[in-house]
C-alpha cells in the first residue's frame, strides 16, 4: 500500500492512494493515510489538499480478508486506523478536496464525508455495504452526503447512490467524465489555494467549530456496535454467508 504526495501547483498538495486491486486498505494503510494527510496539512506552504486514488475505484473500505485471517486484533486495528484517517481529513488544517472515481464504499465514505468538497467522475458510486460485511459504521459520514431518510434507506439496504444523485443533493461539487477528474479537482483546489493561507486555516477551524454533529464522537459511538457484532459472532456469520439473512 502506498500514499504518494505531489505538489503540482503552488499551495496544492495531492495525496494519491494506491493499493491494488480495489484500494481496500489494511490496518497499516489507514494509519499511513492519516499521517500523510496530517503532514500535508501542517505544511505551511499548503493551502489545499486533494485526496485522490489510482485504479478502478477510490476506496473499497477495510481489508476484510485481513480481519478474517487475524481476527480481533485486526478489527481493533481497522477501527483505530479508520478513526485516525477520517479524523485527519476532518481536522486537516487546510481544506480537503476529494477526487472520487468508480466505487467509494465503506471507509471511502468516511473519507469523503469528512472532506470539505467532493469532485466525482460520472461512474462514481457511493455506499455503505456494511450490513453485508458483518460490520457497522460511517453512517455519521453518509449523513453528511445525503438527507437523513435517504441515509437510512441506503444504510439498511446496502445500496449505492450515484455521483449525479449526490450532486443533486448538493454534496458533490462537480460531476465530470473520468478523464477530466484530476483537472476538475485541481481547478477547485486552485480556486481555494488562491485565498490567503492564514485566513484559510482560520476559516477551516471556524467551520469545523460550528458543525452540528461531533463527527469524531459520533463515529466512535458507531464503532462500539461494530465491535459488539464481532464479539457476539454475528459479524463473522454475516461475512461467511456474504450478507444473506440468517435462516
Amino acid at each position: 500500500m502506498s500514499v504518494s504526495t505531489s505538489s503540482p501547483e503552488k499551495g496544492i498538495r495531492v495525496l494519491t492512494v494506491d493499493h491494488p486491486p480495489v484500494n481496500a486498505l489494511p490496518v497499516t494503510g489507514w494509519f499511513a493515510l492519516a499521517d500523510a494527510v496530517r503532514t500535508a496539512g501542517r505544511d505551511p506552504e499548503a493551502r489545499c489538499v486533494v485526496l485522490a486514488a489510482s485504479g478502478r475505484g477510490f476506496n473499497a473500505g477495510v481489508d476484510i480478508k485481513e480481519i478474517q485471517s487475524r481476527g480481533g486484533a485486526a478489527l481493533i486495528g481497522a477501527n483505530r486506523g479508520c478513526f485516525e484517517a477520517f479524523s485527519a481529513v476532518y481536522e486537516c488544517e487546510v481544506p480537503v478536496v476529494a477526487a472520487v472515481q468508480g466505487f467509494c464504499l465503506g471507509g471511502g465514505i468516511g473519507l469523503v464525508g469528512n472532506a470539505d468538497a467532493i469532485v466525482a467522475s460520472e461512474d462514481a458510486t457511493f455506499g455503505l455495504p456494511e450490513l453485508d460485511r458483518g460490520a457497522l459504521g460511517a453512517a455519521t459520514h453518509l449523513a453528511r452526503l445525503v438527507p437523513h431518510h435517504l441515509m437510512r434507506a441506503l444504510y439498511f439496504t446496502s445500496r449505492t447512490a450515484t455521483a449525479a444523485e449526490l450532486h443533486a443533493h448538493g454534496s458533490v461539487w462537480r460531476v465530470v467524465p473520468r478523464e477530466q477528474l484530476q483537472e476538475a479537482a485541481l481547478e477547485l483546489a486552485r480556486d481555494i489555494a488562491a485565498k490567503d493561507g492564514e485566513l484559510l486555516r482560520l476559516a477551516k477551524a471556524a467551520i469545523n467549530g460550528i458543525d452540528p454533529v461531533d463527527v469524531r464522537r459520533s463515529y466512535r459511538f458507531e464503532q462500539g456496535f461494530t465491535y459488539e457484532a464481532s464479539v457476539s459472532g454475528v459479524g463473522d456469520r454475516v461475512r461467511d454467508t456474504f450478507g444473506e439473512a440468517a435462516q
